[in-house]
């Protein structure tokens, strides 16, 4: 079976799936046959990912979801199982990063990172492990991490320490279920040309003053390739570890960064 074939009849789950990468990934796994969960905060916008998914030939289904807030992973979960039945792939995509110096990151910003990028993943998993446990070797968990899982960067401290505490919780998680027949891993992008990147830059030309283009080429040195990485670059990879030819990758953290962390 072709990779473009190898989701065919599955149902994957992709929280912050409106824009950017889960987006991208969204489309990906609709085109290589799955059913596929659009899930995000905005309702009306996971609305027309799902039409546009099904206009172009793919299945897919709308849900609402604010990984923030306690109990919308279990409402995700039933809505889910409404739609489409018990869901074999979950793509933990929704995400927030937030620039402070770390006395200025008081708490709302800290407590409002962490629920977003690591409590919020670990209560899609938590409400979902028990289908992912029943798809035995074709259950996946699959993390949007980044680099900053790896690596620490200047005033992103909340991000970052978010970051590392979701590629913790991927590696013990994957440890746990491995005899079990799923595997879980994080994806780790540097640099991503989508909408985050773009308020980044805008935040670095407000506080330098420099210009956008000169803040993208700063993000960009930081690359090896001097580039940004492409949303799809990001959903092809995580599609791959989706499929059968990656079940013996687990607990693992890829990077998509052009060579700027290697480890």
């Amino acid at each position: 079976m072709s990779v473009a074939q190898e989701l065919s009849g599955r149902v994957a789950v992709v929280t912050g799936a409106t824009r950017g990468i889960g987006l991208a990934i969204a489309r990906r796994f609709a085109e290589a046959g799955a059913i596929v969960g659009v899930a995000g905060r905005n309702e009306a916008a996971a609305a027309q990912v799902a039409a546009a998914i099904r206009a172009a030939g793919g299945r897919a289904f709308a849900a609402r979801c604010d990984v923030a807030k306690r109990g919308d992973a279990e409402a995700l979960r039933d809505a889910v199982h409404r739609e489409a039945g018990p869901a074999t792939i979950i793509v933990n995509n929704a995400g927030i990063a937030r620039s402070a110096r770390v006395q200025d990151t008081d708490d709302a910003l800290w407590d409002e990172t962490l629920a977003v990028n690591l409590t919020g993943a670990f209560q899609i998993i938590r409400a979902f492990l028990p289908d992912v446990l029943a798809a035995g070797v074709r259950g996946r968990i699959l993390n949007i991490a980044s680099v900053a899982a790896k690596v620490g960067w200047p005033y992103t401290t909340a991000y970052c320490a978010a970051k590392h505490g979701l590629l913790g919780l991927t590696r013990a998680l994957a440890l746990e279920i491995a005899r079990k027949g799923p595997t879980a891993n994080c994806i780790c992008p540097g640099w991503v040309d989508t909408d985050m990147a773009a308020e980044a830059v805008a935040r670095i030309d407000d506080m330098t003053g420099r210009g956008a283009d000169a803040a993208r080429a700063e993000l960009e040195q930081m690359n090896p390739q001097r580039r940004f990485m492409t949303a799809d670059e990001v959903a092809a990879a995580t599609l791959f570890l989706a499929t059968d030819a990656a079940r013996g990758v687990t607990g693992q953290a890829w990077n998509i960064d052009g060579g700027g962390v290697m480890s």
